[in-house]
């Protein structure tokens, strides 16, 4: 092989490289684009209003609103594993689900492959849970510009249950000295995010361990 032969095989390599990284940010855009702009309303506020009767409209909204959260999530965490932090977004979820085809298609365009609904019973290993847990926490964390480590504020997944008052809901804490909350979970936030004395050491969150926290469902 000469050197102009080889010349244009890089060259063209290359470009197919560029090329193939324009496409991969366009669609990014794309699916960010259309989660926006997604009417979970119009989709599932009857069907979440019968299931959850004690949510007027305007918790309902903010139910939707915590549902679009979570699918970014998901669209930020890629094929890495995630894991539901609120009882009633995942009911929201389930409820979407049941839409087959309307499901099918907004997985498709929103992160490019279907998205799989995973009860926590079911996950591969004991730590799964925790460890998608985190995850979630992490980039909910950097979405709403809080420091996962030393948090001020909950972010909305991690927060709606407690202020809707669901019964059966999740609960997080900032303070890891308060009183336990009602209802399951009562976890402390800065343990998920591995501040305020929780294990250390594991690759994927700089943390180790499983977090024991709460949580419900995951998404593979």
């Amino acid at each position: 092989m000469d050197a102009t032969t080889a010349i244009g095989i890089f060259a063209t390599l290359v470009v197919a490289m560029l090329l193939t990284i324009v496409w991969q940010i366009r669609s990014h855009l794309r699916r960010r684009r259309f989660l926006r702009a997604f009417d979970f309303a119009g989709l599932l506020d009857r069907r979440l209003a019968k299931r959850r009767p004690e949510l007027d409209a305007a918790a309902r909204g903010r139910v939707l609103e915590g549902l679009r959260m979570w699918f970014e999530v998901c669209q930020e965490a890629g094929r890495r594993h995630v894991s539901m932090p609120s009882q009633v977004v995942d009911d929201a979820w389930h409820e979407f689900i049941l839409f087959t085809r309307n499901y099918q298609v907004f997985c498709n365009r929103a992160l490019g492959r279907f998205l799989h609904h995973v009860p926590a019973e079911a996950m591969q290993t004991p730590t799964q849970a925790g460890k998608g847990l985190r995850r979630t926490w992490r980039i909910s964390c950097q979405r709403a510009r809080i420091n996962p480590r030393a948090p001020s504020a909950l972010p909305l997944l991690f927060a709606l249950d407690e202020e809707l008052g669901i019964a059966d809901g999740f609960r997080y804490q900032l303070d890891c000295l308060a009183a336990g909350g009602s209802g399951r979970g009562g976890q402390c936030a800065s343990h998920i995010g591995c501040g305020g004395g929780c294990s250390s050491g594991g690759s994927d969150s700089g943390c180790g361990g499983d977090s024991g926290c709460g949580g419900g469902c995951g998404g593979d």
